[in-house]
């Protein structure tokens, strides 16, 4: 005897089901969010963790089947995400918005979910003062270029721990319909700096005197920092600020620094670590430093 095919009825009844389930687990994930914000608080801890964040989602896309887009379940689990944050703390973005078509407010908006507040700044200096004052939570900024001769960067290259620090790159799951030339962005911040097993760290070495980039990167691999990009900056008379590009998650009192240091000798003045980032998901869209690249 033959089995007989469910009916539409029968089918849209079980999808309501399903639907019924995954929205109890929400809500039993907002009870685990409400507990762990407790103790974050008792502990004085950043509620955001960018990289916990890109280590769940890098997770859910490595286990994930079928004909769903890895892409689409990224966006769910990002306004999942920040929503909870927001559970947390009063979540704002400042975001640096050049002119029409400039592609940083959605690539935010993509980001950090559709109902998050979000402030457009007309230019770099308010975005980190944003960032800073606490006006905002995080700020927006374009991903630097090797020939820009004020760069933003060179404004937060310092010790003070009150110094917003990059915490991630967008886009990180797939650049979707944001509109813009395909511009890219780091995100400031004051949230957890942590490995997530895939990073970029951003490095800022301040050298006296003539040192070529070949040296540099040389040097930087003798002690095991790969680089991959470089921009340069006039500090002072007979000094320079190097941003570096290097693979991998590196602290401030990273060992590997000193050794590079060292082997520079006296031509590093103090190397600052200006934060890290999650290396974005292949979705589609290249993961390297920069289609420009």
């Amino acid at each position: 005897m033959a089995m007989s095919t469910p009916n539409l009825d029968d089918l849209r009844r079980r999808i309501d089901e399903i639907d019924d389930q995954l929205h109890d687990l929400l809500m039993a994930r907002t009870e685990v969010v409400e507990a762990i914000a407790a103790q974050k608080r008792r502990g004085r801890l950043p509620p955001l963790r960018p990289g916990r964040e890109a280590a769940i989602l890098r997770r859910l896309v490595g286990r994930h089947s079928g004909k769903f887009p890895a892409a689409a379940l990224v966006r769910m689990w990002r306004e999942m995400l920040t929503a909870m944050v927001s559970m947390q703390t009063d979540f704002a973005v400042a975001v640096f918005v050049a002119g029409p078509g400039s592609g940083y407010w959605d690539l935010a908006r993509d980001h950090f979910g559709s109902h998050s507040v979000m402030t457009p700044y007309r230019s770099v200096g308010q975005v980190i003062r944003a960032v800073t004052d606490g006006q905002a939570t995080v700020g927006v900024l374009p991903l630097p270029e090797e020939d820009d001769r004020d760069p933003w960067w060179r404004l937060i290259v310092s010790e003070d721990e009150a110094t917003p620090r990059v915490l991630a790159r967008l886009p990180f799951g797939g650049r979707g319909n944001a509109r813009g030339d395909g511009a890219d962005a780091l995100v400031i911040g004051s949230g957890a700096l942590e490995a997530t097993g895939d990073d970029r760290s951003l490095v800022v070495v301040e050298t006296r005197g003539d040192i070529s980039r070949a040296r540099l990167f040389a040097e930087l691999g003798s002690a095991s920092l790969p680089c991959s990009f470089f921009a340069s900056v006039e500090a002072g008379p007979g000094s320079r600020l190097n941003l570096l590009d290097i693979a991998g998650f590196v602290a401030g009192k990273d060992a590997r620094l000193r050794r590079f240091a060292d082997r520079l000798d006296a031509t590093v003045e103090r190397i600052v670590v200006l934060g890290s980032y999650a290396a974005p998901l292949a979705l589609g869209a290249g993961a390297g430093w920069s289609r420009r690249a």
